[in-house]
């Protein structure tokens, strides 16, 4: 099937989701969870299939543990399905309401954007998450995944399909791309009239694609080149705790920490007690000249390296004078992520808090944080870098839009 076909069967439905009410998007969202944990061995079966195709591709650690599916994961999807079921609908909520004095009622309210194509890397959580989240705000989704996941995302889908369906729901609220070709891709950037938005999630090099060469709306999610500034007035043991975290807990993820910045009053004493702790997870730590003189065993840095999300065990350091020279470097560097501070000087907390330019800005906290879930909002579209519409996680609220609605008994102008 084509991706004009999707896109015309995406259409069909809108109608019924206008009208669907919140109990039984929620008895479809349970439909879905409860569908995935029965179909455990499925699901695995066919992620195994890509995990070795991918292995057998040359894709690095961090690409496999993103790709990678067993039972306790399949568990947190399912379970972040559920999460979405008991948010409160998006939909049909009254943003202002006005009388004039002619007696027209008007009242804004939040509606679905319609449908919605999502395109993506070797995550097949993301097709269950979207599919959910599309679902809950009313929205009809088709999701195109990489070549990677193709065996896993085929699997997903045709099981959340298949739950809604027993729901009452019409199986194309829910669409996945077969082709994961690059025309499919293109074809999907130019849908026009047929996709109302699209959601790159993935590497820069996907997003930059799709940002340069869509016709349609693009909600630009972005990449993680994240940044942890550690202040002259730091805890070095909290510093090493949470860098240790964020660089490590998980590397294939875009909140994961990729850059350290380090001030110079306090590198000697600090660097390397982060480096003992980063050594026992062996990650190569790329520095500047005077992060290599203040502790053995880094190695040089590029320029590159300043601007890079690693997704794997490297890590770079830069070396600053000053907070401000900390600012600086992180808003020229950073992909507008997620970023963090730790110190104990408030007024270098808020001046820092006001001047990175990211979509998240920490005190004294791990940039793994940066996530729908933990953020109250459930399972997420994704995490938006830009600044129209939509701006870090992306739940519920963000996949609305709003329309007025104007009530008269023959008022004319």
């Amino acid at each position: 099937m084509t991706v004009k076909q999707l896109g015309e069967n995406a259409l069909k439905v809108k109608t019924f989701l206008a009208q669907v009410s919140s109990e039984d998007k929620n008895k479809a969202l349970e439909a879905i969870a409860q569908a995935l944990i029965s179909n455990k061995e499925k699901i695995i079966s066919a992620n195994k299939i890509d995990l070795e195709n991918g292995k057998n591709a040359g894709l690095n650690a961090g690409l496999l543990d993103r790709l990678m599916l067993d039972s306790d994961r399949i568990d947190g999807i399912a379970d972040g399905v559920r999460q979405v079921a008991v948010l409160n609908d998006p939909c049909n909520k009254v943003l202002s309401e006005y009388k004039k004095d002619n007696g027209l009622l008007i009242k804004k309210i939040t509606v679905p954007i319609g449908v919605i194509g999502i395109i993506y890397e070797a995550r097949p959580n993301v097709t269950a998450d979207a599919a959910a989240l599309c679902l809950k705000s009313a929205n009809a989704v088709i999701l195109r995944g990489g070549k990677e996941a193709i065996n896993s995302n085929t699997a997903i889908a045709e099981i959340m399909r298949n739950a809604v369906e027993t729901a009452g729901f019409p199986k194309d609220v829910i669409q996945l791309v077969q082709d994961t070709s690059r025309a499919s891709a293109n074809e999907m950037m130019t849908l026009n009239g047929y996709l109302d938005c699209l959601i790159p999630r993935g590497g820069k090099n996907l997003i930059k694609s799709v940002v340069e060469n869509s016709t349609v709306p693009v909600i630009e999610t972005g990449s993680g080149n994240c940044h942890i500034y550690v202040d002259d007035g730091a805890d070095i043991e909290m510093a090493a705790n949470i860098i240790f975290n964020a660089k490590t807990q998980r590397i294939s993820v875009c909140n994961a920490c990729e850059s350290l910045v380090i001030h110079s009053g306090i590198i000697d004493k600090a660097l390397p007690v982060i480096k003992a702790s980063l050594d026992e997870k062996n990650v190569e730590i790329r520095g500047d000249e005077r992060a290599q003189k203040a502790c053995p065993g880094i190695i040089p840095a590029s320029d590159e390296d300043f601007y890079t999300e690693y997704l794997d065990y490297i890590i770079s350091v830069k070396t600053v004078d000053s907070l401000e020279e900390a600012i600086e470097h992180i808003n020229t560097h950073s992909t507008g992520h997620s970023e963090a501070i730790i110190t104990n000087n408030e007024k270098n907390a808020e001046v820092f808090l006001n001047c990175i330019d990211s979509s998240s800005v920490y005190v004294n906290a791990s940039t793994r944080f940066t996530d729908g879930g933990e953020f109250g909002l459930g399972a997420e579209i994704g995490i938006s870098t830009q600044k129209l519409h939509a701006r870090g996680p992306m739940g519920l609220e963000q996949l609305t839009s709003a329309k007025y609605l104007i009530y008269g008994n023959g008022q004319i102008r």
